[in-house]
């Protein structure tokens, strides 16, 4: 940021939605008035030719209409516009305006006006030359040493130098070794032309070289010819700069040495006119635009340099003079003379904002009033200082990675899915034949409370679902506007129906107040699964029941879900294998086409050897790997369909089961689902073991102490197996089971109490690496009981043997009841939805009574083991 700002002098913007390049402005006495001031002129790339003579605006004064000279509608767009004595009678200065396949040269006249409205100024065409090959940009001058005229010399995009000496075509020359057109300018004193090929490397033509150079029509002509007859087209001197050039410029400072100024990406060159460099400057900024002129010390040069930081720069040579703030980014810089000023610095930006400023500072007559110099008292400051300590605790608490939902959003959207197929199918499938498939309409209604140009809408669906239209343009809307936009969805391929369906059993039991669901796959259980819990919500909340809450208190099924995980990572891994197989078969392929191909265009052919069998044989083997990968390719978006089912049933489940909220829900859903689809730069393995291992050491850390402050951040890459996915997975299940509270706060690793009953403690969690994680526990928590007399164990210990072997007969005779289930081979899992009653009051202390019995049946086992050994330590010792 510079200390200085570029002063305004005269400003004004050209037009709406046209674009302006370093060529389209030039400055000098294009109406010839003799006056010595000079007037500006722009084209831009929607052919607008504009005139200006800018003066300083009085205060009661419209200055852009009364500076506006002329203003002309060309048919074509403007790519370069220059001054200079185009006209073989005249030398007076012509405008050459310069199209992608025109040249045209027009006289500018002003007439004095009679009445109140001025002068009036008048465009003329002198004459025009159509170009047969599209032009890039263009360079005058006195070619040749002639005296009183300029000739122009165009650059077309493929590498034609086309010279017109005023109304006549003279010669055109090709450069050789083009590929792409650069910066063209002219040395008046070695008469030559400067030029930056795409080699990276300034090249130099003289006029003598190119005037006597063999003449073609086309390239491949030219080339034919430079080998039999005619001189051929050689560059006088080149030097390598090693980057890309933005513009060339040779000022004409100095009858005695010429300076080429180059500016390129990161550097700006000064070349003197043999090739030899006189100095470079390294930019610490990205340029723009710049431009060489004289100095007031002999042997310097002034540059002024503009870059892409709204900075304006003066250097004298390579040191520094000035830095000055503008209010746009330039893409053309000019100094030009007006009535009040010389020597303004007249910029052009891209988007039309035309500027004329100058460098300095207003002075200030403001005086800064005397402060009244009085005591601190720093029982006030001390006060100060812990409030605003409070308030900055109090605002890092509350600081949360997600978006916090306003009370009114500027731009609401509902989207309605119609529950019907639409009668007459709106989609059609073009691999399928262009055969028409069922769609359902889909409606979404926008409403905005503020005004809105032109909104864009893109809908983005999962697959294997496919929209008609993606992309909406909408008309603007203003304050309080509704629109509707329609649109239908399909299934997108071969999906038979078998592929979506699946078979669900739910069965309820009225002693328990439980819901049983079962199906042969687990993934197909989360639909109804989630469809049974909305739907029980939705029926409480219409009877006005605010203490209803689902629950689920099964083991979570994380060995099925393993296994969803297991079959997704084997597809990625075989389409890894496959991709470099082809790889491998591809590059054999085109090695035999290579030999083949030379034993061909052997004069002396010889046996092929069997290269043809084996191209052949390669062939078949690169067809079939080719099918394999593209069936692979299928199988694996059909798993990470299941797999995102299978995941959004253990989140409901791990909701249900620790009574998550909806906050932390979303937390775990991001954490578990970051993708919406498998890429083979990231996959959903390594995204998820990220996201779990972040909270395994933020939020879900042992303890404040353990919580990690800097996270690695490196690259995410496939794993070589699934053992450390699943680790991290079944730790943060036993985590949450433990407590655990998922927050993005800055105080997220506070554990939340555990209420326990009196005389019990929890086992704590042992120390473990990260490699080596703890089993799963199926309870929230589980208790020891205090050490008791070895006697007392004993005996409860035989009554817990009874009393367990009576539960399992009574289970046995449950388990003979009839049963709405399936094969052995089905998975399960059930979900409890219990209602408010003083029934379910007991059923809970009646659970919640038998599963303390087992937690004590097993700890007294385990504690009067330990009674034995100690007791027969003693013994030995």
């Amino acid at each position: 940021m510079s200390l200085f700002k570029a002063r305004d002098w005269w400003a004004s913007v050209l037009g709406e939605g046209e674009e302006f390049d370093q060529g389209c402005l030039c400055v000098g006495d294009v109406d010839n008035s003799g006056s010595g001031y000079d007037k500006i002129v722009v084209g831009s790339f929607m052919g607008m030719l504009r005139i200006f003579s800018p003066h300083p605006a009085k205060p009661d004064e419209q200055t852009e209409a009364d500076a506006q000279l002329l203003e002309v509608q060309l048919p074509d767009p403007i790519i370069q516009v220059e001054m200079g004595k185009f006209v073989s009678c005249s030398e007076l200065l012509h405008l050459a305006v310069l199209h992608p396949r025109k040249l045209s040269v027009y006289a500018v006249s002003g007439t004095a006006g009679n009445v109140e409205h001025g002068d009036q100024y008048q465009l003329r065409l002198v004459y025009e030359h159509n170009l047969q090959r599209t032009a890039c940009n263009m360079t005058y001058g006195p070619f040749g040493g002639v005296t009183g005229h300029h000739f122009i010399c165009i650059q077309s995009m493929d590498g034609m130098l086309m010279f017109f000496e005023q109304e006549t075509y003279a010669f055109g020359r090709f450069l050789p070794g083009f590929l792409l057109p650069g910066p063209l300018s002219y040395c008046i004193r070695t008469d030559s032309f400067i030029t930056v090929s795409s080699i990276r490397q300034v090249e130099c033509y003289r006029y003598e070289t190119l005037a006597v150079a063999t003449d073609a029509d086309t390239r491949q002509d030219s080339d034919q010819q430079s080998k039999s007859s005619g001189k051929r087209l050689t560059a006088d001197w080149t030097l390598v700069l090693g980057e890309e050039a933005l513009d060339i410029c040779v000022p004409n400072t100095s009858s005695a040495m010429s300076s080429i100024f180059v500016l390129g990406e990161r550097n700006l060159f000064c070349v003197k006119d043999n090739g030899q460099i006189r100095f470079m400057k390294k930019l610490e900024f990205n340029p723009c635009c710049f431009l060489p002129y004289g100095s007031v010390s002999e042997g310097s040069t002034n540059i002024l340099m503009c870059n892409h930081n709204n900075m304006l720069l003066v250097y004298q040579d390579v040191t520094l003079k000035w830095v000055a703030q503008l209010s746009c980014v330039p893409v053309a810089v000019r100094v030009a003379n007006f009535p009040e000023l010389k020597g303004l610095v007249v910029t052009l930006s891209s988007d039309g904002h035309l500027q004329c400023s100058y460098m300095g500072t207003d002075p200030s007559f403001f005086t800064a009033p005397k402060v009244d110099a009085r005591e601190v008292n720093y029982d006030e400051v001390d006060t100060e200082m812990k409030m605003l300590q409070k308030v900055i605790r109090e605002a890092s608490k509350t600081q949360d990675i997600l978006p916090r939902a306003e009370t009114e959003e500027e731009l609401t959207l509902t989207a309605i899915v119609s529950s019907h197929l639409d009668e007459v199918s709106c989609a059609v499938i073009p691999e399928m034949n262009g055969m028409p498939v069922p769609s359902v309409t889909v409606k979404v209604k926008i409403k905005n409370r503020g005004a809105v140009h032109s909104p864009k809408m893109t809908v983005c669906v999962q697959p294997p679902l496919g929209v008609t239209q993606d992309q909406f343009v909408l008309d603007s809307m203003g304050s309080g506007c509704e629109l509707v936009v329609r649109f239908s969805a399909f299934l997108n391929g071969h999906y038979p129906p078998a592929d979506l369906c699946g078979d669900i059993a739910v069965s309820y039991s009225s002693a328990t107040e439980r819901y049983r669901i079962q199906s042969e796959s687990f993934e197909d259980i989360w639909l109804v699964a989630k469809e049974l819990v909305q739907r029980f919500d939705r029926h409480f909340a219409s009877l006005g029941v605010k203490d209803f809450r689902n629950s689920f208190t099964g083991p979570i099924p994380l060995p099925e879900f393993f296994e969803t995980v297991d079959h997704h990572f084997e597809l990625r891994v075989n389409a890894q294998k496959y991709q470099d197989l082809l790889s491998e078969r591809a590059v054999q392929f085109r090695a035999i086409q290579r030999r083949l191909l030379t034993r061909f265009k052997d004069k002396t052919p010889g046996p092929l050897q069997n290269l043809d069998t084996l191209m052949e044989g390669t062939y078949r083997q690169v067809i079939a790997l080719a099918d394999a990968a593209e069936d692979n390719r299928e199988r694996l978006i059909q798993a990470f369909t299941r797999l995102r089912s299978a995941t959004h049933l253990l989140i409901l489940l791990l909701s249900l089961w620790q009574g998550l909220s909806s906050e932390q829900t979303a937390i775990l859903e991001a954490t578990l689902l970051p993708l919406l689809q498998d890429t083979p730069q990231l996959g959903w393995e390594e995204s998820v073991d990220a996201a779990v291992s972040h909270l395994l050491k933020t939020c879900l850390s042992r303890s404040p102490k353990d919580q990690a402050i800097s996270l690695s951040t490196g690259p995410l890459t496939i794993p070589k197996d699934t053992s450390r996915l699943k680790k991290h997975i079944t730790l943060l299940c036993d985590r949450l089971g433990k407590g655990g509270r998922l927050s993005l706060s800055s105080e997220a690793n506070v554990p939340t109490t555990v209420m326990m009953p009196v005389g019990c403690e929890s086992i704590p969690e042992p120390i473990v690496e990260q490699e080596e994680e703890p089993p799963l526990q199926q309870e929230s928590a589980k208790y020891i009981k205090k050490k008791q007399p070895s006697k007392k164990i004993k005996s409860k210990s035989d009554s817990s043997k009874e009393s367990s072997r009576e539960k399992k007969e009574k289970d046995s005779s449950k388990e003979k009841e009839p049963k709405v289930s399936s094969n052995e081979s089905k998975r399960e899992s059930a979900k409890e939805s219990k209602e408010p009653s003083k029934d379910k009051e007991s059923t809970r202390e009646k659970e919640s009574s038998k599963e303390s019995g087992k937690e004590k049946t097993k700890v007294s086992r385990k504690s009067s083991v330990k009674v034995k050994e100690k007791k027969s330590e003693a013994g030995d010792s």
